[in-house]
C-alpha cells in the first residue's frame, strides 16, 4: 500500500513538473511521456493525474500479485526434502545445501550396504568355523563325565542326553544343564540360531565343545585358559559385530539428514521467499528530443 501511495505522489509530481506539451523555437516539439510497464511492453500515461494515478495503481497492484507467485510454498519444500534429503533445498534454489545434503546422503547408504555385506559375510565365515570346530556330542560328553565334579547331588543316569545312535538330546540336555548351576550358567540354544552362535563363543562352560580342547576326560575348571579356536572364533564373531554397528550408525546418519534436510528445506523456503523484494521506482529514458517516463518494478533476490 505505501509502494501504491509514493508512486501515486510521484507521478502527480512529474504531472506538475513537465506539462505535456512544451514549444521550443517555434519549430521542434518536445515532448515529455510518463509510461507504465505492462505485458506486451510500455503504456503511454494520458497525462490526466485521476486517470493515471488509477493506471499506475493497479499496475503496480497486478505486479506485487507476481511476488507471491513466485513465492514457495514451505511445506512442499520440507516434503520433499522428507522424501530425499536436498530435494527441498534445491526447490528453494538453495543448491549448496541440496548438493551437501544430497552427497551425506549417498555416502550414508553406500557405507550402511558396504558394513551391513561385511558384517553378512563375516557371519558366514563365523559361523561355518564354528559348524566345523565345535561339536554338541564332543560338549555333551564331557558335561556328563564331569557333572558330578561340578555339581556332586546330580546323578547323570536321570538324564537321557544321548541317544542309542550318538545324537544330542537338546532338551534333556538343557535339564542338565539349568540343574547344574555353577558356572553352567546358560542352556545351549537349538542350532542355527543366532544365540547359539553367539554363546558356543562367549561362555566358558562351552569351552570344552572346541576340537582343540581335548576329549571328555581332559580337566577343566571355571577360570581355566580357554582354547585358541574359542579366543579365535569369539574375535570373529566380534568383528562381524563391529560391521554391523558400523552399518546401524550409517542408518541413525540417514534418518538424522532426512530430519535436518526436512527442517533445513523450510528454514530454507522461508528466507528465500523473505528476500524477493519488490521495489518501486519511476525511471526515465532520453528518446531524441523526447524523455520518456515510466514506472519500474523492481525484483531483488538475494543469493
Amino acid at each position: 500500500m505505501k509502494n501504491i501511495l509514493c508512486m501515486i505522489l510521484i507521478l502527480a509530481g512529474v504531472n506538475s513538473i513537465f506539462p505535456q506539451t512544451t514549444m521550443f523555437d517555434g519549430s521542434t516539439d518536445i515532448r515529455t511521456k510518463l509510461l507504465l510497464p505492462r505485458s506486451e511492453g510500455l503504456q503511454l500515461l494520458s497525462g490526466n493525474f485521476a486517470f493515471d494515478s488509477k493506471l499506475s495503481s493497479e499496475a503496480i497492484l497486478n505486479d506485487s500479485k507476481s511476488v507471491d507467485d513466485a513465492k514457495k510454498s514451505l511445506w512442499l519444500a520440507a516434503i520433499f526434502s522428507a522424501a530425499v534429503p536436498g530435494a527441498g533445498e534445491f526447490y528453494s534454489e538453495r543448491y549448496l545445501k541440496s548438493a551437501i545434503f544430497i552427497a551425506v546422503e549417498a555416502a550414508a547408504i553406500a557405507i550402511g550396504l558396504n558394513y551391513n555385506k561385511k558384517g553378512n559375510n563375516q557371519t558366514n565365515f563365523f559361523q561355518g568355523f564354528a559348524d566345523q570346530h565345535w561339536s554338541i556330542v564332543r560338549y555333551a560328553n564331557w558335561t556328563l563325565v564331569h557333572a558330578k565334579q561340578i555339581n556332586s547331588s546330580i546323578n547323570v543316569s536321570q538324564y537321557y542326553v544321548l541317544a542309542s545312535n550318538g545324537s544330542v538330546n537338546l532338551g534333556e540336555l538343557n535339564r542338565l544343564e539349568g540343574d547344574l548351576g555353577g558356572y553352567y550358567s546358560h542352556q545351549l540354544p537349538p542350532h542355527g540360531e543366532q544365540q547359539y552362535y553367539e554363546e558356543i563363543g562367549k561362555y566358558p562352560q562351552f569351552n570344552v565343545g572346541w576340537d582343540d580342547f581335548g576329549n571328555e576326560n581332559t580337566p577343566f575348571t571355571y577360570g581355566d585358559p580357554l582354547t585358541s579356536n574359542f579366543i579365535y572364533y569369539s574375535d570373529q564373531r566380534g568383528k562381524a559385530n563391529d560391521y554391523y554397528n558400523v552399518a546401524a550408525k550409517a542408518v541413525l546418519v540417514i534418518v538424522v539428514n532426512h530430519i535436518i534436510s526436512t527442517i533445513d528445506a523450510a528454514w530454507s523456503t522461508r528466507n528465500y521467499n523473505k528476500d524477493l523484494e519488490m521495489n518501486v521506482s519511476l525511471e526515465k529514458f532520453d528518446q531524441g528530443f523526447s524523455t520518456v517516463y515510466y514506472a519500474q518494478l523492481n525484483f531483488r533476490y538475494n543469493f
